[in-house]
């Protein structure tokens, strides 16, 4: 805006000053073209620079005049600008002629100090007006980036950290700037989720462990029920909840990021195979490439094992654990997953409900899948959910760093 102006303003100085002075050179010249005139009706010597149809009069005004009219015009005399006044002279152009040159060259030098001073005007601004716009951007990028920590699970990130408005004697002067009051309120923002999140994870912790003792106890006496189908049910219920209990103890940790990732280099074939032994599942194990990964085996193990589980308890056989390079796909023939899990990802205590297709493991409670995409996480592997497209059923693919740190062995 304050270019446009600078532009506008020079443009109307520009034309006003060229308008008045061309006015002072037409009234000049007219006023000698009247002396002019005068002479020659009283058949007296003409003045200085006028005559009868002169050679130089531009050939426009020459018509103008011999068709009964008088007119002014500006052109050029021996390089010189010129202006004309020309009249009728008993059929012949009766011309004068007034040198123009002072008063284009006064133009020019209006017109060079306009553009000048335009430049000089331009430029100031751009640069005042690129230091405060860039000074305002940094905040805001620093904001936004703070912001995209917090998203991907950085809660202790704060813009007052960062460098942002209110540091320093910058503080005192931002108290009502617009940028400084989004800051603050995105660290009062990022202060009460953090809050809210550490008392969520110690609320779970400390369930899960005052669970563990009576759940142990029960279990103990559950062994001295006589044998029976009522007794076999008890059983089965105080192992469900055991696991339920051991799942909630392990979100704790995977929350809390206590846990210590201890990596080592695997055949990825062989962990997968000794998974599905001890799932003890009816599931193929397909290796179309084998490949040494470097991980923590323990977490590997727990992420595959519940998505086996997972696939015989929400999908349909065939389940078929494909190994291909660092890549490993676990597919059922079931219904597939459900839309929420697609599009949101595993969220506890939430199951897909009967044909789900894999809405979760842990007895449809959600934690098992959850617990696979936290551990997942933790050793630096991608796991990605999606229904399969020929054939139906549900995939789930997990793809792990490689090659290994370890110069690729």
């Amino acid at each position: 805006m304050c270019c446009s102006l600078a532009a506008v303003l020079g443009v109307l100085v520009h034309v006003g000053v060229t308008r008045q002075t061309v006015s002072a050179a037409r009234d000049k010249a007219l006023e000698q073209l009247h002396d002019a005139t005068r002479a020659y009706e009283a058949g007296e010597a003409l003045p200085p620079e006028s005559g009868l149809d002169p050679a130089a009069l531009p050939q426009s005004l020459r018509q103008l005049a011999l068709s009964g009219r008088r007119g002014t015009v500006v052109a050029e005399r021996d390089g010189r600008p010129t202006m004309w006044a020309a009249a009728p002279a008993d059929g012949r152009a009766l011309a004068t002629a007034v040198d123009y040159e002072q008063s284009a060259r006064t133009i020019t030098g209006l017109d060079n100090a306009i553009i000048g001073s335009s430049v000089l005007a331009i430029g100031g601004t751009l640069l005042v007006g690129g230091f405060a716009v860039r000074r305002v951007t940094r905040r805001l990028h620093q904001t936004a980036t703070v912001a995209r920590r917090i998203s991907r699970g950085e809660l202790d990130a704060r813009v007052g950290d960062a460098g942002g408005a209110g540091r320093g004697a910058s503080a005192r002067s931002a108290r009502l700037d617009e940028v400084a009051t989004v800051a603050r309120a995105l660290d009062t923002m990022a202060g009460t989720l953090q809050a809210k999140l550490v008392s969520e994870q110690r609320f779970t912790a400390d369930v899960a462990h005052e669970l563990r003792t009576p759940l142990t106890g029960l279990q103990a006496a559950s062994e001295l029920l006589p044998e029976g189908r009522a007794t076999d049910l008890v059983r089965e219920r105080v192992r469900t909840m055991r696991r339920l209990t051991e799942d909630l103890l392990e979100i704790s940790r995977l929350d809390s990021g206590s846990g210590v990732v201890e990596t080592d280099l695997h055949r990825l074939g062989r962990v997968a195979e000794r998974v599905v032994r001890a799932a003890g599942t009816d599931t193929e194990v397909v290796v179309v490439r084998d490949a040494h990964v470097e991980t923590d085996r323990r977490r590997l193990e727990r992420v595959l094992g519940n998505l086996v589980v997972n696939a015989h308890r929400h999908g349909r056989a065939p389940v078929v654990l494909t190994v291909a390079g660092p890549v490993v796909t676990v597919r059922d023939h079931g219904e597939g997953y459900p839309e929420y899990l697609l599009a949101h990802g595993p969220q506890r205590f939430r199951s897909g409900g009967a044909g789900g297709g894999g809405g979760g493991g842990g007895k449809g409670h959600g934690l098992g899948l959850t617990i696979a995409a936290g551990q997942a996480e933790a050793i630096g592997a991608r796991l990605e959910f999606r229904n399969a497209g020929s054939g139906g059923g549900a995939e789930a693919v997990l793809t792990l760093p490689w090659p290994p740190a370890a110069g690729g062995r």
